[in-house]
């Protein structure tokens, strides 16, 4: 057994060379007593930026006990300034004990009621950890949560740009989506929101999972927002489980979806009512809110494919509103939105519904249907690349030959094409 000043000489002196880094690791996995009594001032003795793989083991070692209150914040400082310190190709050698330190400093800063602290910390680790872009990584759900408690809603979204190819634990990439979705909720962002949550609702999944049936209960609100309608069937590629169960676990949020699609105000806002201590526990009364607000909304939307002019106080009485100052409130906010476009003469109070201005043909809306062009190559060729590589997989092609002897029936049927045969 190595003594602590060993290890630390060993560290100095096998950390400059990458050749050297695969044996200080072996040694430092066989140095776990002696990094136990390790104290914080041994810390001082190394540089985290160029001996980040012993670093962080001693880092791991000091931290890994007890911590009184007071201490806490010194410890979230201290694992704090390492993540932006360390060195990425070291640390992910040990990429577990990483994740770990990094778990330690989000559970240190939730004791604390301070999630913020740990934001911008966990935002860098994610990036230092992940190998590529396209890897999940086993902090994304870590830095969501807490940019979600902290209300960090633009910081969070900044790793949900990335199209996630790579999954190794099936929790962590539904944890990613369902943070994800109510991050992008919070920037009203529902075409995102959307996307995630039906990630969640369609992950295959054995038996009920309780995070993708709380996705559900969004999904079904998000989709009344963003599209004025709710499919009464799940996704065809949904899970057996979720086909089964979602509905009787979510029947309220059903109910709520069936009376928006029949487009009864008076109704919905009944369902809401009976309904709203169920939607308060569930945290998502506000959200409900929103989807009986979006339902005022699409019913103004459908006035402006029949009418050309209206009356406010028109509107007001067709979609079951108080008052035309109400109607006008609508108005406005639709017109801001871009859902529709109109003018409004205060004299009269009468509302001018006009066509789309735009003709699509401005250099920034090329861009965007550029940006949208690319972003459809690249998931095609990452599609086909995916499919090589399970064509090649020996376990793939295993199963796949077992399935065909299970169903052999000789010659009593045609054979497989051979553009189908692998």
């Amino acid at each position: 057994m190595s003594s602590v000043e060993t290890v630390i000489k060993s560290i100095q002196g096998l950390s400059a060379n990458p050749g050297d880094l695969a044996g200080l690791h072996n040694l430092l996995k066989g140095a776990a007593e002696s990094l136990r009594t390790a104290s914080e001032s041994t810390l001082d003795q190394l540089d985290p930026s160029t001996h980040s793989l012993g670093y962080l083991y001693l880092l791991e070692a000091v931290t890994c006990g007890p911590v009184s209150k007071e201490k806490a914040s010194d410890v979230v400082l201290l694992i704090a300034r390492f993540i932006n310190s360390c060195d990425a190709g070291q640390i992910r050698l040990a990429s577990d004990k990483f994740v770990s330190l990094c778990k330690r400093l989000k559970d240190k800063v939730l004791e604390l009621k301070d999630p913020v602290r740990g934001v911008a910390p966990l935002l860098t680790a994610v990036r230092k950890v992940q190998a590529s872009p396209k890897r999940l990584t086993a902090l994304h759900p870590d830095a969501l949560q807490l940019c979600l408690q902290a209300k960090c809603y633009k910081a969070g979204f900044s790793i949900l740009s990335d199209d996630i190819l790579e999954v190794d634990q099936p929790r962590d990439f539904f944890l990613y989506c369902y943070y994800g979705g109510m991050i992008c909720i919070g920037q009203k962002k529902f075409q995102k929101a959307l996307e995630l949550l039906y990630n969640v609702v369609t992950a295959p999944m054995s038996g009920t999972n309780a995070i993708a049936v709380e996705g559900y209960k969004k999904y079904i609100l998000v989709s009344l927002i963003h599209n004025g309608q709710f499919s009464n069937s799940l996704p065809k590629c949904a899970s057996t489980a979720a086909q089964r169960h979602f509905k009787t676990w979510c029947a309220r949020y059903v109910e709520v979806g069936n009376c928006y699609n029949e487009g009864k105000i008076s109704e919905l806002e009944a369902v809401v009512v009976a309904n709203s201590s169920d939607f308060e526990k569930d945290k998502n009364l506000g959200l409900v809110k929103q989807a009986v607000s979006s339902l005022y909304k699409r019913n103004i939307l459908r006035l402006t494919q029949k009418y050309l002019t209206l009356s406010l106080q028109d509107i007001a009485n067709m979609v079951q509103l108080a008052s035309a100052k109400e109607a006008e409130m609508h108005v406005l906010q639709m017109i801001q939105d871009g859902q529709i476009h109109a003018l409004i003469n205060q004299k009269d109070g009468m509302v001018r519904f006009l066509e789309d201005p735009e003709q699509y043909k401005t250099s920034e809306m090329i861009e965007i249907m550029d940006s949208v062009i690319q972003r459809t190559i690249g998931l095609s060729k990452n599609l086909l690349a995916m499919d090589e590589s399970l064509s090649c997989d020996p376990l793939y092609l295993g199963k796949v030959g077992r399935e065909r002897q299970r169903y052999d029936f000789g010659d009593d049927f045609d054979t497989v094409p051979q553009k189908f045969s692998m």
